[in-house]
């Protein structure tokens, strides 16, 4: 089982997610403004975060932003509001998953089993990707690209390995959102594009002509090898 951080300033949907969360054997700490979050994050070390937007003190945004810069722990996002840019900024800066409220708690506990179940299944899987002068390691969640560490989020990470530990393999745009989001993510194909150019970005900061993300037009993405001398 889990430990899970349900951070919110609405303590009765805090304390019916615990309930839920017990239920299925996890263990919790709750939450109720920003800065309570975050330092419970550092202490408590959870397994999962579910991080409500609007908190005081600090909101939701940049509580994951805090996160992401010492840790890949999921997180999952919880808003009362659903506009698109919202959903997107809040996966941009490194949440793994997004609810709009109102919500069955099932849903969440579903989506929470559903991400830990990501989360084991990477864990068994293999942790070092190299080719040429790229260098990827799920182990510590790094890049580098000619001895050079690359500062990636943990989703930019993710779309590189699944694309580089593929290679020649197209993979369209829901292909990413399905296998890097969950099925159930209901957001627009979009935000995978601006991951990439993000990883592009980061990633053409340093020579590399041996190796290149492509754009398939019309269809969606590959990792393409030059030369397959590593």
């Amino acid at each position: 089982m889990a430990s899970i951080l349900i951070a919110d300033d609405n303590r009765q949907i805090t304390s019916i997610l615990e309930e839920y969360a017990k239920k299925e054997g996890h263990t919790t700490r709750t939450a109720f403004d920003g800065q309570e979050a975050l330092e419970l994050f550092r202490s408590f070390k959870p397994d999962i975060v579910l991080l409500d937007v609007m908190m005081p003190k600090m909101d939701g945004f940049e509580v994951c932003r805090e996160i992401r810069k010492t840790s890949n722990t999921p997180v999952i996002m919880i808003t009362a509001r659903g506009e698109d840019f919202e959903k997107i900024m809040g996966l941009d800066i490194g949440a793994d998953d997004y609810i709009i409220k109102p919500f069955s708690p099932g849903e969440v506990m579903a989506r929470v089993r559903a991400i830990l179940r990501r989360v084991q299944s990477d864990g068994q899987k293999k942790k070092l990707l190299s080719y040429q002068d790229l260098t990827i390691d799920l182990e510590d969640y790094t890049v580098t690209v000619g001895g050079h560490e690359v500062a990636l989020t943990k989703k930019e990470l993710e779309i590189l390995w699944t694309l580089a530990s593929n290679k020649s393999k197209v993979f369209s745009r829901d292909n990413l959102l399905n296998s890097l989001w969950g099925y159930d993510y209901f957001g627009d194909n979009r935000t995978v594009d601006s991951h990439i150019k993000r990883l592009r970005a980061k990633l053409d900061e340093y020579p590399h002509e041996g190796w290149e993300i492509k754009t398939i037009w019309g269809v969606g993405y590959k990792f393409e090898v030059k030369s397959d001398e590593k």
